[in-house]
């Protein structure tokens, strides 16, 4: 079974859970995911099966989107309401939804945010998450993130539900607790949704229970090509044997221009069987004589 699955990952369970549920009920060897959800956040969750988790670095996920909840008032040291309270206000939180919504809006475009100490980014090869536990939090280093959307849907004070739409990389939590020091209260995460990771929705995803339950007929179901996930990549359809056979074995090949769909120099480029299968990802340089293809990763044997 090759291909990958949009997961609608339940809450209270990690990343890797869901993959190793999927394994076990999908009968498959080879499984990850591609972007890590922290155990209290639900939604897209995409799972790569078999040979499809060749393909997981040159998947284009820039764009995330997320719905969620926060609780003004209160801080924890994961930035949620699964850390230790170290932080509460003990003022009276009256605050407009305008103002909450222009504090939101001030962290939207180009920021540098800096991750929680409690993340899975890693120091010295150590999970940061695993230094905090055990008392040796470090802070990690600003990075330079995209927000295109922080917006506030509604305010039920000391409560309010949003929507961000930012780049890879971006903590949402990281996002609630700058806008709770921005709005001198302090924040918290408490209920997390991704709706969407680049390609990738939430309509298209199947719950972990029917994964469970159907096993690997649900999941040959569901299952979304690898091929479909380049769509819009060049894409050059082997038309032979010889072809097919260089290819197979990592040798370069020259194409004319014209058996080039969407050419486009220097481009990553997806290599189709006669079937539309996923043969390999090539780079294509023009040449005098038409496209050079020189292969980036196969996906067949």
């Amino acid at each position: 079974m090759d291909g990958f699955l949009v997961i609608d990952k339940p809450g209270g369970m990690s990343s890797q859970q869901v993959v190793t549920c999927v394994k076990r009920s999908c009968g498959v060897r080879r499984a990850g995911h591609t972007g890590t959800l922290d155990p209290l956040a639900t939604g897209v969750l995409v799972v790569a099966l078999g040979r499809a988790t060749r393909l997981i670095p040159f998947l284009d996920e820039g764009v995330k989107g997320y719905e969620g909840e926060l609780c003004l008032g209160v801080e924890t040291d994961t930035y949620d309401a699964d850390g230790t309270v170290v932080c509460r206000y003990r003022g009276e939180i009256n605050l407009a939804r305008a103002e909450i919504a222009a504090a939101a809006a001030a962290f939207t475009g180009g920021i540098d945010q800096v991750p929680p100490v409690f993340s899975a980014i890693k120091h010295q090869g150590k999970p940061l998450y695993r230094l905090a536990r055990q008392g040796r939090p470090v802070v990690p280093p600003s990075r330079r993130v995209t927000v295109e959307r922080f917006t506030i849907d509604s305010v039920d004070l000391p409560r309010a539900t949003f929507t961000v739409v930012c780049s890879r990389g971006t903590y949402v939590r990281s996002l609630v607790h700058d806008l709770g020091r921005r709005l001198d209260c302090g924040a918290i995460l408490t209920r997390l949704r991704r709706t969407q990771s680049g390609p990738f929705r939430i309509a298209a995803a199947v719950s972990l229970v029917a994964i469970e339950e159907g096993g690997a007929a649900v999941g040959a179901a569901t299952l979304i090509p690898p091929a479909a996930v380049l769509d819009g990549w060049p894409t050059v359809r082997l038309g032979d044997e010889r072809q097919l056979d260089l290819v197979v074995h990592g040798q370069p090949l020259e194409v004319p221009e014209a058996a080039v769909e969407n050419l486009c120099d220097g481009a990553l480029t997806r290599l189709l069987d006669d079937a539309g299968r996923l043969v390999a990802v090539a780079a294509a340089t023009l040449t005098e004589a038409g496209v050079e293809l020189r292969i980036k990763r196969g996906f067949m044997g």
